[in-house]
């Protein structure tokens, strides 16, 4: 084909290049690249992959990718062979290939890829072609590179100079696109390579991603494309070419093997560029560059692997002292898988809360990795101490009665002694750390738990509980009283099993519980109460009988209802009357204030219809039942006070 020739094929495009520029410019593209094959015959079959965001660009802007134009430029003279346009052969949805369980709303994303495929023949050349795909615009939320929404795309492709009929080379081809989805703070690998028909050597390299197209120009055609290929998007601040995204360690790829490494450390959305070179005889024949965009997230979510530990022993789960068997409970959150090793014959688990049985005594290190090979993984470790068997005992022994010693005494049995610790509480609120302690109940005694926490120097700790049989015991002769001459009354003794009065006069049986009176003459009588069990347990109480010549009312002249626990109620009280019929008190306007009925114990706090009662005199009636049946009514006064 001669130049002219060249030139006429161009011209019939003029129109479509034309159109071109008011095509949209929405930022969707993500990345692509040209690949070639020759058939033979001097033709050659271009592949051109585009990749482009199905999320965030315009569903226009994706639909006016087809067709795609492409131009062919000969080497060394950059002149303008063919600019055609291709069709789509296929366009599809790529999954993300992203699964995490590290994370529940990892970034969305929408990844379409068209493939455009189009034979063109290509007439013999000693300096060889270059194919150029260009198309504005790139994302507008890529981080590493200056105002991406306005910058677009360069893909291209290099075919060596050939003879008639020869077919020069058939162009490498990325085996994979890589995940749209990576983890920051998590080593990535991805095997970036590419395979060559030919058997060509490749080696790869980091290289510049190139802008291509503008917003006014979204889709150039022709001599409107760059050439020769050789301009760089511009890259913000640290970043680069080689240094596309931070990382620890940097982003970077082998150029032997293809595969890519690194640990990227910032999230966001990263433009990378690799170039593959074809090597034949010693000089690099094709390049061909696979713009990708790697969208970083924070894989990790709140997970904490954690085993109980013992307060006493630090980072220690468990001192058994029962057996060789521990049942290990789970304390871990965020977790969706489990591996525990229990220190002991490789053995391993992937329960939850496994159960496992040591094989001998000794201290051996249990560990749980919670989400073990996720990017949210966890570990921890603690200490299994097993030392059996330890056994807390002890007895008492002495006369079990209030306010006599009890010897307790230590039975602990260790096969790892010795016992090295001792906590004793008695049941009524006091301890001891003594081995074998004495202790004195107060009265009035009962049945008492005594508990004895023991603990060796290994570690082995044990509990004990035991109810001490101690009896109630608490002798007591009743309250002082006043009684009439004449009535009817009887002591009353209590908190004992066998009872003895003294002195014994006046007394019906000095060995009842609960003896009758028959008093001569008034005055003071009092009696001793000696109290005793059938344990051999005794005790002493005393009680005053005052004995007056007739029944009398006894009721305050005043009290002080304030609050502050002294004198706040009015209580009156007999002696030698049977019954309280009714107990009333009025103001000084004759209004009752206080009324109660049948009650031998009325009480009256002060206040009237919820209020309190005013400073002053206050009148009351009292009406009672005598001994002998007779009615009897008692009027006085009282005061309030404050």
């Amino acid at each position: 084909m001669n130049k002219n020739n060249r030139v006429l094929r161009f011209i019939p495009l003029l129109i479509v290049f034309f159109l071109s520029s008011f095509i949209s410019n929405a930022s969707h593209m993500i990345g692509g690249d040209i690949t070639y094959v020759c058939l033979g015959n001097n033709q050659f079959l271009i592949t051109l992959t585009l990749y482009q965001d199905c999320l965030n660009g315009q569903p226009q802007a994706i639909a006016e990718d087809n067709p795609a134009y492409i131009s062919i430029f000969e080497t060394n003279t950059d002149q303008l062979v063919i600019a055609d346009s291709i069709e789509a052969e296929s366009s599809e949805i790529v999954p993300p290939n992203f699964s995490n369980d590290c994370i529940k709303n990892y970034p969305n994303t929408c990844m379409r890829k068209q493939v455009f495929r189009k034979t063109i023949t290509l007439a013999p050349s000693n300096n060889g072609y270059y194919i150029v795909y260009e198309r504005c615009c790139r994302n507008a939320a890529i981080n590493n590179i200056s105002n991406p929404g306005n910058v677009g795309v360069t893909y291209f492709a290099t075919i060596p100079r050939f003879v008639n009929n020869q077919c020069p080379n058939k162009s490498a081809v990325f085996k994979n696109f890589p995940p749209q989805i990576i983890c920051a703070n998590n080593p990535f690998n991805y095997d970036f390579s590419a395979t060559d028909p030919d058997g060509d050597s490749l080696t790869y390299k980091l290289c510049s991603a190139r802008p291509g197209g503008s917003p006014g120009n979204a889709k150039p055609y022709g001599n409107e494309m760059m050439h020769p290929v050789s301009n760089s998007v511009n890259y913000l601040g640290a970043y680069s070419a080689e240094f596309p995204m931070t990382g620890v360690p940097p982003l970077q790829i082998s150029p032997t093997t293809g595969l890519m490494t690194g640990t990227p450390i910032t999230t966001g959305r990263f433009v990378v560029t690799v170039c593959v070179d074809e090597w034949r005889n010693g000089v690099v024949i094709n390049t061909i560059s696979r713009d990708v965009q790697f969208v970083v997230t924070n894989c990790s979510k709140t997970v904490v692997a954690d085993i109980p530990e013992l307060q006493s022993e630090p980072n220690t789960y468990i001192v058994q002292c029962k057996g060789f068997t521990v049942h290990f409970i789970n304390k871990s959150i965020g977790g969706f898988t489990y591996l525990w090793n229990f220190g002991a014959n490789d053995a391993t688990s992937t329960e939850f809360e496994p159960t496992f049985t040591y094989p001998d005594t000794g201290t051996y290190v249990v560990s749980l990795v919670v989400n073990k090979g996720s990017t949210c993984e966890d570990s921890i470790s603690r200490l299994v101490k097993i030392y059996p068997e330890f056994h807390a005992d002890y007895s008492w022994s002495g006369k079990l009665c209030p306010e006599e010693p009890i010897q307790f005494t230590d039975l602990s049995v260790a096969t790892y002694p010795p016992v090295s610790y001792w906590n004793w509480t008695f049941g009524d609120g006091t301890s001891n750390n003594s081995q074998n302690p004495a202790h004195i109940y107060n009265r009035p005694g009962g049945p008492m738990i005594v508990t004895l926490i023991a603990k060796t120097v290994l570690g082995c700790t044990d509990t004990v509980k035991k109810i001490l049989p101690l009896p109630f015991f608490d002798p007591n002769a009743g309250n002082d009283t006043i009684i009439v001459k004449g009535y009817p009354f009887n002591l009353h003794g209590s908190g004992a099993e066998f009872y003895q009065w003294a002195p014994p006069d006046f007394l019906s049986d000095p060995l009842s519980q609960n003896p009758a009176t028959n008093f001569p003459e008034t005055g003071y009588y009092t009696y001793v109460l000696t109290g005793s069990s059938k344990e051999g347990c005794t005790g002493t109480d005393s009680v005053t009988i005052q004995v007056v010549d007739y029944g009398n009312v006894f009721i305050p002249n005043a009290f002080s209802p304030n609050g502050d626990g002294l004198n706040d109620n009015l209580i009156p009280r007999i002696v030698g009357y049977s019954r309280i019929n009714y107990f009333q008190i009025f103001n000084r306007f004759g209004q009752q204030v206080f009324s109660s009925a049948n009650e031998n114990r009325p009480v009256w706090n002060g206040t009237f219809n919820g209020g309190i009662c005013d400073l002053g005199t206050y009148y009351y009636v009292i009406n009672l039942t005598a001994a002998n049946g007779a009615n009897v009514t008692k009027k006085g006064d009282i005061t309030i006070i404050r």
